[in-house]
């Protein structure tokens, strides 16, 4: 299935590219450039009308770090819908913890890794 591409959010996503969470730069300085088992990872992708946080193209993987805002009953609301029309699109996605990323980043990594394997074993 294509994934269909919004250029009304280029702007947006660059914008967040630039203004980064802590979280999102410590995980991105983890797994860009090929970091993890040879996969390449976008930041802030546009995908349909939506930003997600990380994209592997090949794996079909989205990935979230979810900050405060997130336990918030409106954000969750996007959040569901976000993931509804990722689903929908045969699109994966995980879901990380702010604090999580920021206190044990190594564990992050290796449940990543550890996804990625089991994603071949099925």
């Amino acid at each position: 299935m294509k994934i269909y591409y919004n250029p009304k959010l280029k702007k947006l996503a660059r914008y967040l590219r630039n203004n980064s969470t802590l979280s999102e730069v410590l995980f991105w300085n983890e797994i860009k450039g090929k970091q993890i088992l040879g996969y390449q990872f976008l930041r802030q992708k546009p995908i349909g009308n939506y930003i997600v946080d990380f994209y592997c193209p090949k794996l079909k993987i989205a990935i979230e770090i979810d900050g405060e805002s997130h336990g918030y009953k409106k954000a969750m609301l996007r959040d569901e819908v976000k993931e509804k029309y990722l689903s929908k699109i045969r699109i994966e996605l995980i879901r990380y913890d702010d604090y999580d990323v920021k206190s044990n980043i190594g564990a992050i990594i290796n449940h990543l890794i550890d996804w990625i394997h089991n994603l071949g074993n099925q």
